[in-house]
């Protein structure tokens, strides 16, 4: 009995035919590899892999892997608008498939925006609209949804909402479906935020974005622009995510059917989700990035499927204080928090500044994981190489941040679990994912308190709503929970108390847990905003 069987979605993705099908990778599991050592084993060990703070199994790469920060670190490219009016900017992104050298020696196929892993960054004005039209040239369904955004359900990225491949043809699938392309738009009436957008695709999310399908959409507004921050090119996106490689250099992830056309869902070994062995960021394995002995602002954005990474620098900053948060997944804070170090699950955001004056020049200051170890235990490194002139500054003062007054008592409860030894029970109270059931209503412009609970480490993303963490655990809210968010890290046996606000638009929606794998395994709830 398949997944889809199961979970009773006949009429899904499975069922459009598709004018093409990419070529299922073999898998080799040749040793010929440099990753700090060989192994000869491809996976880790069956709980954990090499993570004890991810739920997942590490997956090892074939390829030969390089020496770590030899690469330059890339910035995506910013996107320029095709054409512009009175109020809205229009842009133009093709889904398709385009090759890189991610690995020295190997030209990797990747499944991108314009075909780059990360696609372009797309750069706004909050309170002006945004337009983009993506037309679909890759061999499957695709579904885009920009993570953060207030959005009208028409173009959130609903996951049945599927733009089909050029000349594609839909055959009894569920949702609305567009015909080669679609102009996803975004009001934007929000204020500045490092949002980003992704393939949000049912049953297939995990492995399109794990294939490249993500990029940065940064927004700005008045308020950003009047803080004395580092800008410009001391303003950095920084993408992290894990990969494995075959032997090939190709992406490796152990999909029942690596066409993505056919059943849904990873080999039964990966069910609790996929860590892969290299540590990319913005798409280049342990990079290396030269910076002057001054103050940088780096946007943070966990795109892993389902690692997570506690992020130091070493050596440590004679202060102690390795990054001053200036910013949350939907917004700026009230105001800066200092952290020694940062804990970051699957589509967090921290928005933060490292000042590299309190370094001698000529110092290598290394970004490390602490939640990994070999290879996954760093993940970028700092050479300061000059001195320069700083006029930037992090103020006391950020942003004016709205405290909602949370009802008395609690609204809902919410627990995300596995319920069972089968592979199809990832679940949101006892229920896996049906398109068709709504099961939350609540009225536009609502404010709820919501209860969360866990049995694994689920980040917890809602749609629409965004939420302040209340408490955790009966105590005070975590070191990492401050500001707006739109998703919440979840550990085992955690208990979340959060205050979520429906404001902005009407329509069904949904809610559901970041570790793609899970998502993937219908791990996913819808709300109807009414």
């Amino acid at each position: 009995m398949t997944r889809r069987n199961l979970l009773g979605l006949a009429g899904g993705m499975a069922a459009i035919p598709l004018v093409a099908a990419c070529q299922p990778r073999t898998d080799d599991t040749s040793s010929d590899q440099r990753d700090h050592g060989s192994h000869s084993d491809r996976h880790g060990d069956d709980r954990h892999g090499d993570d004890k703070n991810s739920t997942g199994r590490l997956l090892r790469s074939d390829a030969r892997l390089p020496e770590p920060f030899t690469s330059p670190l890339p910035v995506p490219p910013v996107l320029r608008p095709v054409r512009t009016d009175a109020t809205t900017d229009y842009y133009e992104i093709t889904q398709r498939p385009g090759r890189a050298g991610i690995l020295p020696g190997y030209s990797t196929e990747v499944w991108g925006y314009d075909g780059r892993f990360p696609g372009p960054t797309i750069e706004s004005r909050s309170g002006r609209q945004v337009v983009v039209r993506h037309r679909n040239e890759l061999p499957v369904p695709t579904v885009t949804h920009l993570h953060g955004g207030v959005t009208p359900s028409r173009y959130d990225g609903y996951p049945t909402d599927v733009v089909l491949p050029v000349g594609g043809r839909s055959a009894g699938s569920a949702g609305a479906i567009a015909h080669g392309s679609f102009d996803y738009a975004y009001p934007l009436g929000q204020p500045a935020a490092t949002l980003w957008y992704h393939d949000h695709r049912m049953d297939f999310t995990g492995p399109q974005v794990y294939r490249g399908l993500a990029g940065f959409h940064l927004v700005h507004d008045a308020v950003e622009e009047a803080l004395p921050l580092p800008r410009r090119e001391r303003d950095v996106p920084l993408m992290i995510c894990d990969r494995a490689f075959a032997a090939d250099g190709s992406f490796h992830y152990p999909s029942i059917d690596s066409s993505l056309t056919g059943e849904p869902g990873v080999t039964s070994d990966f069910m609790k989700g996929v860590l892969g062995d290299v540590i990319l960021v913005n798409g280049a394995p342990w990079p290396v990035l030269e910076v002057a002995a001054v103050r940088y602002r780096f946007r943070l954005l966990n795109a892993s499927n389902a690692r997570r990474y506690q992020l130091a620098l070493d050596p440590p900053p004679p202060s102690g204080t390795a990054f001053v948060q200036v910013g949350s997944d939907v917004g700026l804070l009230g105001r800066p928090i200092d952290h020694e170090a940062i804990d970051i699950a699957p589509a967090e955001r921290f928005d933060v500044v490292v000042d590299f004056g309190s370094y001698p020049v000529g110092t290598q200051v290394t970004l490390v994981n602490r939640y990994g170890t070999g290879s996954t235990g760093h993940v970028m490194r700092f050479h300061v190489v000059r001195k320069a002139r700083d006029d930037s500054t992090v103020p006391p003062r950020l942003a004016d941040l709205e405290q909602p007054s949370p009802p008395s008592t609690i609204t809902r409860r919410m627990k995300f679990s596995r319920s069972g030894s089968h592979y199809e029970t990832w679940t949101i109270n006892g229920q896996a994912f049906d398109p068709n059931r709504i099961d939350a209503q609540v009225s536009l412009g609502a404010t709820e308190r919501w209860l969360i609970t866990t049995n694994a480490d689920h980040p917890v993303h809602i749609h629409l709503g965004h939420f302040q963490v209340l408490s955790r655990n009966g105590g005070k809210p975590g070191p990492y929970d401050a500001g707006w968010k739109d998703t919440v890290d979840m550990r085992p046996e955690d208990e979340v108390e959060i205050v979520v606000r429906f404001n902005g638009y009407r329509g069904r929606y949904v809610f559901h847990c970041h570790n793609l794998e899970h998502e993937d395994m219908a791990m996913m709830a819808n709300i109807e905003v009414t």
